[in-house]
């Protein structure tokens, strides 16, 4: 197993810092899907055609709103876990989608056990940002529930859950750490948000 580079992520002075630009551009989703709508909201009335413009800019915005929310409020679990874990630097891939897009991050834990881990809410690809060595990244978390990642360095710490969904034993060693800071539901199953 990797040395931990540091007692906890969150002690990382990058890593601080790019949990603030996750907050922000997690807070900036919710406004620009969620406000929109209440400004036409407040305008009906008063605008002609505002009721209209509500209509609309909410059909468009209503999908994925309530994602947004839920992202908003998971970055609580992305904080939980950088307090809890430190970061250790693994050799990593990136497979992708047909279309290009990034799919998932497959970390070789040791020799008998790989994981793959989805990127949510959104995938982003890693290896395009500020990334010096797109082989290798910072995870920090439990491998059989999930946790974050960041490029090399903890600018851009990200969720990342099991790719495929398992349940694993209930106790042992790491699972009550892990079921603190939300990685794992009482179940045995990781949470998938």
């Amino acid at each position: 197993m990797n040395l931990a580079l540091s007692k906890a992520a969150w002690d990382h002075p990058l890593t601080r810092v790019g949990y603030k630009r996750l907050v922000n551009r997690r807070l900036g989703w919710v406004l620009a899907l969620g406000g929109p709508p209440m400004i036409a909201l407040a305008c009906i009335n008063r605008v002609p055609h505002a009721a209209a413009w509500f209509a609309i800019i909410t059909m468009l915005a209503a999908p994925l709103f309530p994602w947004v929310v839920i992202a908003y409020i998971r970055r609580n679990r992305v904080a939980a876990v950088l307090q809890a874990y430190p970061w250790r630097e693994w050799p990593c891939r990136h497979p992708r989608y047909v279309t290009g897009s990034p799919a998932t991050v497959v970390i070789p834990f040791g020799d008998d056990f790989t994981a793959t881990f989805r990127i949510i809410p959104l995938p982003v690809a890693l290896t395009e940002l500020e990334n010096d060595h797109p082989d290798r990244i910072w995870f920090a978390g439990d491998p059989r529930f999930g946790g974050v990642v960041s490029p090399v360095g903890g600018h851009y710490p990200v969720r990342v859950v099991p790719h495929t969904p398992r349940r694993e034993e209930c106790g042992g060693e790491g699972f009550g750490l892990a079921r603190r800071v939300g990685l794992v539901r009482a179940s045995g199953k990781a949470t998938r948000t």
